[in-house]
């Protein structure tokens, strides 16, 4: 399918298939992922469309995701199955490539890591992990000074996103996610080597 076909078909189906909190959340990750790619050299076009893909499957109940996964035999860390949430960006991805026939990897890794990053992020996939957590209609402790370091740099603006995410988990007593804490050290030594 042609690229603006599948965005337009995208922006139709997330109409309808997300209530309107979501689907005003998706209008703005797609906003802030354009601008985040045009400012830190990514691809426009793939951000665009990881940032219409990336959500798809987030209002999928928890029992669909893992039956997809287990019908669609995903390769997805076995931890993930325990939080059936962090199976949306998977899910995500595999329905970009069968359903829209995308086969970009770059923007299949941003969709299916948006939640959790992994390490060794590209560009693209970095976009749409800050892009999703700086979307204008995201308000949470902290969220001003990523958005003020997505101004100038995206990996510390990253790292401060994946530190976000880290605290928060450990308050509410949630589990950790391995590819997160992997990501938010590889990043680390990258951001205090360029400092």
């Amino acid at each position: 399918m042609e690229r603006g076909n599948v965005i337009h078909d995208l922006r139709q189906r997330l109409a309808q298939s997300l209530t309107p909190m979501r689907y005003q959340h998706v209008l703005g990750v797609v906003e802030t992922a354009v601008a985040l790619a045009r400012r830190f050299g990514a691809p426009v076009l793939d951000a665009e469309l990881a940032a219409w893909l990336h959500d798809l499957a987030r209002e999928w109940p928890h029992d669909r995701l893992l039956a997809y996964v287990r019908d669609r035999k995903l390769d997805v860390p076995a931890a993930w199955l325990e939080a059936p949430i962090l199976l949306h960006g998977p899910v995500a991805a595999d329905v970009a490539r069968v359903e829209y026939g995308v086969e970009d990897a770059s923007v299949l890794n941003a969709v299916y890591y948006h939640t959790t990053g992994r390490p060794g992020m590209g560009a693209l996939e970095m976009v749409l992990f800050v892009a999703d957590a700086i979307e204008p209609s995201r308000d949470y402790p902290g969220v001003e000074d990523i958005r003020a370091l997505a101004e100038k740099d995206l990996k510390a603006a990253a790292l401060a996103s994946f530190e976000s995410t880290l605290r928060y988990a450990l308050d509410r007593g949630f589990s950790i996610d391995l590819t997160t804490v992997n990501a938010r050290n590889e990043l680390l030594n990258e951001v205090r080597l360029k400092a």
